[in-house]
């Protein structure tokens, strides 16, 4: 394990930080709660997720379980949508929007990806569940800076933080390839270096599935190529998206692609990171929803699995969160406050992330209780430079995302030259 290799990774140190930075209110029973309850009256509540297999659904189980203690006489309504990291959950639900048949409260991701329904009038400000739940004494002033919109409203509940930068690698594959475990690159050419050596002896160097782990993948070869401040220039203008710098960027992530499974197209992300599982490739990008894959099957971090930030982007976190929402019409209202309760509770906050692999949010959560990979996130978190993501909607709206996700997909599947996807990728960021 090297993530941070800056820094120790001792129980307290990540404490201390970890506590600086997680975030998330109190719930049925922590401070500033409302002492469980069932939500006004409300009898039921429709949750709409995309987690419906594997950690994710977990984790979901988890956050269910810490509900049904809080508010036991409210009724959990399932409406998990599986697919392509919530494409076809977000599909559903815009057709559900505009029919005008919300479901109680749904999951998105924090950050920009919620401007599209701030914008058509479709989410609520929950600012003062904040209050009430207490969240503004626990959640770091950063992560609430990021979760609050252009208008100054709040519009989700946080229910972790989760880090996109983050390579896994199995160490069994890269010995008997003569590479080092514990190799620490500095950049992306010390690293492709190696995949190349791969490559050559006929092993599969990079997993990779279908389009959005392919836009993760560029996300993280954006950040490690231009750095943080010119990473963040890509979403708010101060970066040339037809510079010299980003076409260099964008030849490093094509040379990437270049070692990958040539069945990627047909893959989701839990299919890539198995074949590192599997021992059918080297090297995975995935964010750290993917540890809870390796150690649901029995893998020790250090001995079966490694992981480490994407080379040239130690010391920066690529954060994305999931969150949930107060849908305006819905149905049961008293159900969905309850639900956000819950979300933002401490119980709440352990028991999802423990399942998941992400971090909580809440400042009072503490690290030993959660693996050794989750504690050196909490203190990466805690002190790294945070970016945020592009694939999982922190850093841009729903259609540039879109945009970028067609542009990339017609480059990777030989549809467009490099110059052809630069400037669609510039001209989706201008829209």
């Amino acid at each position: 394990m090297r993530l941070n290799r800056r820094t120790s990774a001792t129980v307290a140190g990540a404490a201390l930080v970890g506590l600086a930075l997680a975030a998330c209110g109190s719930g049925g029973s922590g401070d500033g709660g409302t002492d469980g309850g069932d939500g006004g009256g409300a009898s039921e509540v429709e949750v709409f997720t995309w987690w419906a297999a594997g950690s994710e659904k977990a984790g979901l189980d988890a956050l269910v379980g810490a509900f049904n203690e809080q508010h036991p006489d409210i009724e959990f309504i399932n409406g998990a949508v599986a697919g392509g990291a919530g494409s076809a959950a977000k599909d559903l639900l815009q057709s559900r929007l505009q029919a005008q048949d919300p479901p109680d409260t749904f999951q998105a991701h924090a950050g920009a990806e919620l401007q599209d329904y701030i914008d058509a009038a479709q989410i609520e400000d929950v600012s003062d569940l904040y209050d009430e739940f207490g969240l503004n004494d626990v959640f770091p002033a950063d992560l609430v800076e990021r979760v609050t919109a252009e208008d100054g409203a709040i519009y989700s509940i946080p229910s972790n933080v989760h880090r996109a930068n983050v390579v896994w690698a199995n160490p069994t594959v890269l010995e008997e390839n003569g590479i080092d475990p514990a190799a620490q690159y500095a950049d992306l050419d010390a690293w492709m270096a190696d995949l190349q050596k791969l490559q050559d002896a006929g092993v599969t160097p990079l997993s990779v599935a279908t389009t959005w782990t392919q836009v993760h993948l560029l996300e993280t070869v954006l950040l490690a190529s231009l750095g943080a401040e010119a990473y963040n220039g890509l979403w708010d203008g101060s970066t040339d998206w037809e510079s010299a710098e980003v076409t260099a960027a964008l030849e490093d992530f094509e040379t990437l692609m270049s070692y990958t499974n040539s069945d990627r197209d047909g893959l989701d992300w839990p299919e890539a990171t198995q074949m590192v599982i599997d021992g059918q490739a080297a090297f995975n990008v995935m964010g750290d929803w993917a540890v809870a894959a390796f150690e649901e099957q029995g893998k020790a971090l250090g001995t079966d699995f490694v992981a480490f930030p994407v080379p040239g982007t130690d010391g920066v976190f690529d954060f994305l969160a999931d969150s949930f929402t107060l849908p305006v019409g819905a149905p049961n209202p008293d159900g969905a406050k309850a639900w956000l309760e819950t979300v933002g509770s401490l119980e709440g906050q352990v028991a999802f992330n423990k399942a998941k692999g992400s971090i909580p949010a809440r400042t009072d959560a503490d690290p030993s209780e959660f693996s050794e990979y989750q504690q050196t996130a909490i203190e990466s978190f805690g002190q790294d430079t945070i970016v945020s993501s592009l694939a999982h909607g922190a850093a841009a709206p729903v259609a540039t995302l879109n945009a970028i996700s067609d542009a990339t997909s017609k480059f990777t599947s030989g549809g467009s030259d490099l110059a052809t996807f630069q400037s669609e990728l510039a001209s989706a960021a201008q829209s």
